[in-house]
């Protein structure tokens, strides 16, 4: 699984005081994240930078974690953490706004600007409550922004392997013939994220292509030995 997926360092079979050991070290170069859901992963979440909990995971993980998955699925980790960075983006924006109109609209309505640089500016301080409201306004409507967030999209990530280097994604199309249903898409799909250096695969029979974004260069024979192992056409790389 982790060669599927691209993890180029695993450790397993540990106790719970070798997790934390683990962890502890990682944590002198890294920020670290640990997702657990039992007992003898309570230790480590605590640990951690960040301890993720799935939702249905035991009682104790849960309370030791940060984070809880609700719906217990893995996407949701990466999720999450997309979603905490947009949040931390609109926090600076909304900050930006609010002393924005705090620097500039104060000042103005208490008329400071009339007697420091003697420029003929001032404000009804009735304009300036007004002011005060709209900047109000505008960080709520910022805020609501998060709602149109797409957490799922992993268009925008940066993959970065164990020692921190970024792994730059690619993308392909492959040409594929023979497919005609949902049922065809999704025997290919399967396919060819089984191979190595496949993230994921965008497989449509109506298109006759699949559209895959690799972690890194894939020898286009090893597409067609996919593909043709299912009994389909491999047609070449769009």
């Amino acid at each position: 699984i982790a060669k599927q997926v691209g993890i180029d360092e695993t450790i397993a079979q540990v106790l719970p005081n070798e997790k934390e050991a683990v962890i502890s070290e990682l944590k002198k170069e890294h920020k670290v994240i640990m997702v657990g859901d039992g007992i003898n992963d309570a230790v480590a979440l605590t640990s951690a930078d960040i301890g993720i909990a799935i939702g249905s995971g035991t009682d104790v993980s849960i309370d030791a974690a940060d984070i809880v998955l609700t719906k217990s699925t893995l996407l949701d980790v990466p999720a999450a953490i997309r979603l905490s960075r947009y949040t931390l983006k609109n926090i600076y924006e909304n900050l930006f706004w609010a002393f924005f109109y705090n620097v500039i609209c104060i000042p103005l309505a208490a008329g400071l600007y009339q007697s420091i640089f003697h420029w003929n500016w001032e404000m009804n301080p009735m304009i300036g409550a007004a002011a005060m409201s709209l900047s109000s306004v505008t960080v709520c409507l910022n805020a609501l922004r998060l709602n149109t967030v797409k957490i799922y999209d992993l268009s925008k990530d940066k993959f970065k392997n164990f020692k921190g280097k970024e792994i730059n994604n690619m993308k392909k199309t492959l040409l594929i013939d023979g497919m005609m249903c949902e049922h065809c898409e999704n025997t290919v799909k399967k396919a060819l994220e089984n191979i190595d250096g496949v993230v994921s695969a965008k497989v449509s029979h109506l298109d006759g292509q699949a559209v895959v974004e690799l972690s890194k260069d894939v020898d286009e024979n090893l597409f067609k030995a996919a593909v043709e192992e299912k009994d389909y056409k491999f047609m070449g790389v769009k």
